[in-house]
């Protein structure tokens, strides 16, 4: 008989990042890996982890995550030393690399982490090609959310 393991926190979103679909137009959607040590998957596990100013840097064909901030353990091991902001390597194809690479440079767009979560054991990245609003383009998203609000409250009232 196969045993059913509880699966603690293996399911679902580690982080969000809110900031970036207010500051942001986001386009294509891409799903990277992350290169990680031993401790900063126990601290993402115990959800030590901070994805609000992430973003992506792409040198020499590689993909890296800066602005991510894992806070280690207090129990952590004191034979490695954590660095709790440093670039973290993305696990992307080449293709996509190339992508992404050719957006940036060409159309001015910008590459920004949106969520992490867990697909089975594996801790993946959300990332987004974006280009940055104005104030007057958040100020005009911010008046079509109040009215998409207002619109489903005036359609509940009226049934």
């Amino acid at each position: 008989m196969k045993k059913n393991k509880a699966n603690k926190n293996t399911s679902g979103n580690i982080a969000q990042n809110k900031k970036a679909r207010h500051d942001y137009f986001l386009e294509d959607k891409f799903e990277a890996g992350l290169e990680l040590q031993g401790w900063e998957i126990k601290s993402i596990r115990a959800g030590k982890v901070n994805i609000t100013d992430a973003y992506i840097i792409i040198q020499n064909a590689e993909a890296y995550l800066v602005g991510c901030r894992i806070s280690p353990l207090n129990q952590a091991s004191t034979h490695v030393i954590a660095a709790p902001e440093r670039a973290r390597k993305l696990l992307l194809n080449k293709r996509e690399i190339d992508r992404l690479m050719g957006a940036r440079d060409r159309q001015g767009y910008s590459i920004v982490a949106t969520s992490m979560y867990w697909k089975k054991c594996w801790v993946k990245l959300e990332i987004h090609l974006a280009k940055g609003k104005h104030a007057h383009d958040k100020r005009d998203t911010l008046k079509d959310k109040d009215w998409q609000r207002q619109k489903e409250r005036m359609m509940k009232h009226s049934v």
